[in-house]
C-alpha cells in the first residue's frame, strides 16, 4: 500500500507542477502579447502619416480678361499715372519678360481707367479661389463638410474677414474647421502651407486638407514710376490653385501622389536679403513692391543652401560621395577645386520651378545644370499664365499631367523663392501613372506647346 500512495502522491505532485509551469507559461505569453500589442499600438500612434495628395486643380480665367502687350500699354497709359519714360521701361520688361499675349490681369484693371478698389480686390479673390474649389470639389467628388483643415496663402490681400472666413462662408465649412491664412511670405508661401498642411496632418486624424494658394493683383498694381517697383507689374498675373491632401491610408489607391519631403530655407537673418523683395511707398506715397538688383544672387545663395539639405534626401550615394570628396578636399586640403553641383536629374524626373520671370527660370537651369526639357514646364508656364505667384509651381505640374509625362514612382521637386528672402522645396512621388483632371488649365491649349521661344 505505501509503494501505491508514494506513486500517487508523486502523481499528484507531477501533475501540479504540470499545471503550475502551464499557468507560468501562459502568464508569460500573455505579458510578451501585451507588451507585443502596446508597441504595436505605440508605433501606430507616433510614426510619421502618410500625406496623399489626392488632386489639385488651378484656376482658369475667362477669355475676356486676357492681356496682350499693346492692351497692356494702353491700359497703362490710360491711368494717367506713369510718365514716358515709366510707359517706356514696361514696355521693354514686358518684352523680355518671358510672358506670352494670353495672360490675364482682373475685371478691375481692364476698366478705363482702371478702378482698384477693395471692393474689387474681393471680387478678384472669389473668382478665383472659388473657380479652383469649383474644380477640386467637382473632380474628387468631395462634399466641402469633410474638409477639417483649410489653409489659404495670399501674400499682399489680407482682408477682414480673411480669405479663410469667404471659403468657410462659400462653402458653408463645419464650425470644427481648422482654418489658417498665410500673408506676407511671398511665391514660396504655397510651399510654406502644404508644410503646415503635413504638420497638421500627423495630429488629426482621419481627416482632409485644403491648401489653396493665390496673389491678389487688383490692389497691388503700383501706380508710381520708380523702376525698381514697374517690374512686378509686368510679370506678376491673376491665378489660383487649390490642393486636396489626406492622411487616410484609404485614400493612397486614389491619390496622384505622396509627399516625400519639405526643405524650408530662410534668409532674414542678413539684411540684403531681408530687403531684396520689399513692399514699401515710393517718394510720392506710391505703394509697391520693391524689387533689388541684388535679387537673383541672393536667390542663388537660397538656392545653394538649400539644396545642401535637400541633397542627402534625395541624391544616390554615388553623387553624395562625390559631393563629400569634393568638399573635403576644398576645406580641410585647401585645394583648389570647383565647388560641385550635384545632378539632381539623377534624383528627380520632374522639375516645377517657380514661373517668377524668365530671369529666375534661367538662373536656375544654370545653377543646377539643367536641360531644356527639364525647364519647358516653367517656361511654358510663365509664357501662357505669367507669374501667378505661389500657384505657378501647380500649373507647371498641370502642364507636365497634360503632357501624360508623369509616370508611377517617378519624382517632382517643386521648388519656390520669396520675400523674406526664402527659398523651399516640396518633393513628391507619383502613386500612379497620372492622367490629367478634368478642366485641367491646359486641356484645350497643351497641343501648341512646348513653343520655341525667343530670347
Amino acid at each position: 500500500m505505501s509503494d501505491q500512495a508514494s506513486l500517487i502522491t508523486h502523481f499528484i505532485n507531477h501533475h501540479l507542477f504540470t499545471l503550475s509551469l502551464r499557468h507560468h507559461n501562459n502568464n508569460n505569453l500573455i505579458i510578451i502579447l501585451a507588451v507585443i500589442v502596446i508597441i504595436a499600438t505605440l508605433y501606430v500612434i507616433t510614426r510619421p502619416r502618410s500625406v496623399y495628395l489626392i488632386d489639385f486643380s488651378c484656376f482658369r480665367p475667362p477669355p475676356h480678361l486676357r492681356v496682350d502687350y499693346n492692351l497692356f500699354m494702353e491700359r497703362s497709359a490710360l491711368t494717367a499715372r506713369f510718365d514716358d519714360s515709366a510707359l517706356q521701361f514696361q514696355r521693354k520688361i514686358l518684352e523680355r519678360s518671358g510672358l506670352g499675349e494670353e495672360t490675364y490681369v482682373p475685371e478691375a484693371m481692364h476698366a478705363i481707367p482702371p478702378k482698384p478698389s477693395m471692393a474689387a480686390a474681393r471680387q478678384e479673390a472669389e473668382q478665383v479661389m472659388f473657380g479652383a474649389l469649383h474644380t477640386l470639389f467637382a473632380n474628387t467628388a468631395i462634399n466641402p463638410k469633410q474638409i477639417g483643415i483649410l489653409i489659404v496663402n495670399c501674400s499682399l490681400f489680407n482682408p477682414t474677414p480673411s480669405l479663410s472666413a469667404m471659403i468657410v462662408n462659400k462653402y458653408k465649412l463645419r464650425g470644427d474647421t481648422r482654418t489658417y491664412n498665410i500673408s506676407g511670405m511671398g511665391c514660396s508661401a504655397g510651399v510654406i502651407a502644404i508644410d503646415m498642411a503635413k504638420d497638421l496632418l500627423q495630429v488629426h486624424r482621419n481627416t482632409y486638407a485644403v491648401v489653396v494658394s493665390t496673389e491678389n493683383i487688383t490692389q497691388n498694381w503700383y501706380l508710381g514710376n520708380k523702376k525698381s517697383m514697374l517690374i512686378p507689374n509686368c510679370l506678376f498675373r491673376m491665378g489660383a490653385s487649390a490642393v486636396l491632401l489626406s492622411n487616410k491610408s484609404s485614400d493612397r489607391r486614389r491619390s496622384k501622389y505622396k509627399l516625400v519631403h519639405v526643405v524650408r530655407t530662410h534668409k532674414g537673418s542678413d539684411d540684403k536679403a531681408y530687403r531684396c523683395v520689399f513692399q514699401e511707398e515710393d517718394d510720392a506715397g506710391k505703394t509697391g513692391v520693391t524689387l533689388s538688383k541684388d535679387l537673383m544672387a541672393i536667390a542663388g545663395d537660397a538656392l545653394k543652401t538649400n539644396i545642401t539639405t535637400l541633397g542627402p534626401l534625395v541624391l544616390p550615394i554615388s553623387e553624395q560621395l562625390v559631393f563629400l570628396v569634393r568638399l573635403v578636399a576644398k576645406k580641410m586640403l585647401n585645394a583648389k577645386v570647383k565647388p560641385y553641383t550635384p545632378d539632381f536629374k539623377l534624383a528627380f524626373n520632374h522639375f516645377c520651378i517657380h514661373a517668377g520671370g524668365r530671369a529666375v527660370i534661367d538662373e536656375l537651369e544654370k545653377n543646377l545644370q539643367l536641360r531644356g526639357e527639364d525647364v519647358e514646364a516653367s517656361r511654358m508656364t510663365l509664357h501662357r499664365f505669367g507669374n501667378t505667384s505661389s500657384s505657378s509651381i501647380w500649373y507647371e505640374l498641370a502642364y507636365t499631367e497634360a503632357k501624360g509625362r508623369v509616370r508611377k514612382g517617378q519624382r517632382v521637386w517643386q521648388i519656390a523663392f520669396g520675400s523674406g528672402f526664402k527659398c523651399n522645396s516640396a518633393v513628391w512621388v507619383a502613386l500612379k501613372h497620372v492622367k490629367p483632371s478634368p478642366r485641367n488649365p491646359w486641356q484645350d491649349c497643351i497641343h501648341d506647346y512646348p513653343l520655341q521661344l525667343i530670347n
